[in-house]
């Protein structure tokens, strides 16, 4: 039932377009602007997948006006459904040689 779950996420209006738009970390407000979302929607499509552990929370980052902003990363580099002779998804997460890779490219460019 799990794979029917997460299947149904994928499905939902928006949740593809966050996907391919979190390469990179951005902020619920930056996928909203960027996508033309309603921002309600926006924090429910984010909530979704990171329930589905397809979105991760990257960073909390102190904003031009001094407030904390979470920003998310896709957590994933390819989903692959087969309905063969059943449901199957096989998602392949990110590796961590791209993780590390991200997280030093970040730390250079904030010096």
């Amino acid at each position: 039932m799990a794979s029917v779950d997460l299947l149904r996420t994928l499905g939902n209006k928006y949740s593809a377009e966050i996907l391919d738009a979190t390469d990179e970390p951005k902020s619920a407000q930056e996928l909203s602007d960027q996508l033309d979302i309603p921002i309600a929607t926006c924090y429910r499509r984010i909530d979704e997948l990171t329930d589905h552990d397809l979105l991760e929370l990257h960073d909390n980052v102190l904003s031009d006006d001094r407030r904390r902003i979470k920003v998310y990363r896709r957590n994933v580099d390819a989903i692959e459904v087969d309905f063969d002779e059943s449901l199957l998804i096989d998602v392949q997460e990110r590796s961590e040689v791209t993780n590390r890779l991200d997280e030093a490219w970040r730390t250079l460019s904030e010096s």
